[in-house]
């Protein structure tokens, strides 16, 4: 038998079922303090805009999913502009930075609608990977609108609060904030339900995100209740509240989107992915395995080690197999590259054992 034979797989015709595998359910907490904490997480940091946690196939597929998106980056950029219109009618910091948030929030979608967009080109000889890696300068811009309204946000809070200013128009600040929480509203049920007609937790999830971000909109609400007392440093203070928020955005986007241009990967897939081809009867070892997002699917490249008695064609079925129990085990993985080496090849290079 020849020293290198390799087997690669770019589609659906090679998928196997091995009992649902590469779905993984989850369970969100239940009761009145798992609200609280889901509400801190999500307001202080856990809020994501790394595409892949945001599509699933469910969603890549469906044509609702994508007027769901559509539909969500309208109804939030429109609740944005008419809270800016407010702010420049009452100099509210606190709605302010509301205001941006809620932009930065929209963006989330952008990323989103381009993956779909670009993600239906073929490779080709220039792009021999296709065109994933969209995804990541979306995920740049991203970040930057998250850093301009975070800056923007900090800066007006401090300048109010070093040289305070009355905010007029308490009701309108007060209806702004309740306009706030409505449109994200409005966008969580939007993508809840479509989510869970098209089978998309993505979709959900999202959803889930918009319906936490909708309580920091009323936040506004106790800044209007502050001045209404007379603390006019409530406005600012709570400002700088929601710009917290949009900092614990911006430290998660920047270390998703940093992560991802250095194809790191969680260690979990690796560890199950090794365990997917270890199920696989004839491999003797893991020589080599190496993971890398490309856009927001997986792809595999393995080096495998066989009895070195196999035939080609055996050794062929090996990587085939190996290669169907990867994509079936492992969520997001759309391709595997599996390299087999008989067993006695390259003496002394590390292996791994199944």
């Amino acid at each position: 038998m020849g020293h290198l034979l390799q087997h690669r797989s770019d589609g659906p015709d090679h998928q196997h079922s091995h009992g649902g595998h590469g779905e993984h359910g989850y369970e969100h907490p239940s009761g009145r303090w798992a609200t609280i904490q889901a509400f801190l997480s999500e307001t202080f940091g856990a809020h994501t805009h790394d595409v892949a946690d945001q599509i699933d196939d469910a969603l890549e597929a469906d044509s609702a999913g994508r007027r769901a998106l559509r539909w969500s980056l309208v109804g939030l950029a429109a609740t944005a502009t008419v809270q800016a219109v407010v702010v420049a009618a009452t100099g509210s910091i606190a709605l302010l930075g509301d205001t941006l948030h809620n932009f930065a929030d929209a963006l989330t979608a952008v990323p989103l609608l381009i993956a779909f967009a670009l993600g239906r080109r073929a490779a080709n000889d220039r792009f021999t990977y296709g065109y994933g890696r969209a995804e990541d300068i979306a995920g740049l811009f991203v970040v930057a609108m998250i850093t301009l309204s975070s800056v923007l946000a900090a800066y007006e809070a401090i300048t109010r609060l070093l040289n305070p200013h009355a905010v007029s128009h308490l009701w309108a600040v007060a209806v702004a904030a309740v306009i706030g929480f409505a449109g994200n509203e409005w966008v969580a049920r939007h993508r809840i339900k479509v989510g869970r007609r098209i089978g998309s937790a993505a979709l959900v999830a999202d959803g889930l995100h918009a319906r936490t971000d909708g309580f920091t909109s009323l936040a506004v609400l106790l800044s209007a209740g502050g001045v209404a007392l007379g603390w006019q440093w409530a406005d600012p203070a709570i400002g700088l509240v929601i710009t917290i928020a949009i900092l614990g955005v911006l430290r998660t986007t920047l270390l998703q989107v940093g992560a991802r241009l250095m194809d790191a990967v969680d260690p979990h897939l690796v560890a199950n992915a090794k365990s997917a081809i270890a199920s696989v009867e004839e491999v003797l070892a893991v020589r080599d395995l190496r993971l890398r997002w490309i856009g927001h699917t997986l792809h595999a490249e393995a080096d495998v080690v066989v009895d070195s008695n196999l035939t080609i064609e055996q050794a062929h079925e090996v990587a085939h197999h190996t290669e169907a129990h990867l994509i079936s085990y492992i969520g997001r993985l759309s391709a595997a590259t599996v390299h087999v080496s008989p067993s006695g090849a390259h003496a002394g290079m590390p292996t791994t054992q199944p």
